[in-house]
């Protein structure tokens, strides 16, 4: 019987795309647990986040990414964008998504970053519960396999969990034989403070208009837990003085509405009661700003 040396695989598998295309989804999905907030907005993803997955014969530390995009006229773009270059070049394995329906000019820019590369390359094609007929799928996965000399082609539907069995027999074999990086019982390396800035994140994105939440960021000034309950005092930075007013809401209804979407949410998360106190902040400027954006946790090294 072979020792655990000589058997156990453990390395670090990147999930790379385009904004929106479900790599968070995927991860939060193989976990079954939410690591990374989700929603239908570009930009939700913007650090650089582990997700890890362990077994009795192998540790697989999924890197979920912000989304490649072209876009980089601000700081924070080009920070986000590095995040995810990053990801690419310092990883053993590479998970390439892209939706069935869709080949964008975003997916064929991803692509040609994978262009010079060593390391193998899962072509994951999500969303093909959205593929009538089926018979497609057949030459979306043909297609496919022609644009790259990908390790796999695999359909998945990462929301409703289609084929994630598949993939999680596949990635093993293509790590590195090493020890565990981290415990068994690690599901992430965020700490619950940045999680839970995360989720009230995710609820301004999710109720706000299309252009305020790429200008917010949410910093936890005070994290206060024990047994009995957890007390949060949240700031969420705004880049415009409209910007606040919009967040707050007629006679502060909007951030009622988040805060108490946020609260339930992390009373679930953490299984004690949760008083969550929230102030709007004007800080302008911030996403251009290299300061504001180390003293906000952005990593712009």
């Amino acid at each position: 019987m072979q020792t655990l040396s000589d058997s156990f695989r453990c390395g670090f598998v990147s999930v790379i795309g385009r904004p929106n295309v479900g790599k968070s989804t995927l991860i939060n999905s193989i976990l079954n647990t939410k690591i990374s907030i989700v929603s239908h907005k570009p930009q939700t993803t913007r650090h650089r986040i582990l997700g890890i997955s362990s077994s009795k014969e192998h540790q697989i530390i999924f890197v979920d990414t912000p989304g490649l995009h072209q876009n980089v006229n601000s700081v924070i773009n080009k920070i986000m964008n590095k995040t995810a270059v990053n990801a690419i070049l310092k990883t053993d394995l590479i998970l390439f998504m892209y939706e069935a329906k869709f080949w964008t000019d975003e997916d064929q820019n991803v692509l040609k970053k994978l262009q010079n590369i060593d390391v193998p390359v899962i072509a994951l094609i999500n969303k093909i519960d959205k593929i009538h007929p089926k018979e497609k799928l057949l030459e979306i996965i043909s297609k496919s396999s022609k644009k790259y000399s990908f390790k796999e082609v695999i359909p998945i539907c990462a929301k409703r969990r289609t084929s994630l069995n598949k993939l999680i027999k596949v990635i093993p074999p293509l790590l590195p034989v090493s020890p565990p990086i981290y415990s068994s019982k690690v599901k992430t390396d965020r700490d619950e403070s940045f999680q839970i800035a995360e989720l009230i994140r995710e609820k301004l994105i999710i109720y706000l208009q299309q252009e305020v939440p790429y200008g917010l960021s949410v910093q936890i000034e005070s994290y206060k837990k024990n047994k009995r309950d957890c007390s949060i005092n949240a700031i969420i930075w705004v880049e415009k003085d409209s910007h606040k007013g919009i967040v707050i809401g007629k006679n502060g209804a909007m951030l009622k509405k988040i805060g108490t979407e946020a609260r339930i949410e992390i009373k679930e998360k953490l299984s004690i009661p949760v008083y969550l106190e929230m102030w709007v902040k004007v800080k302008k400027h911030w996403v251009d700003n290299n300061q504001d954006l180390i003293n906000l946790g952005y990593n712009i090294e």
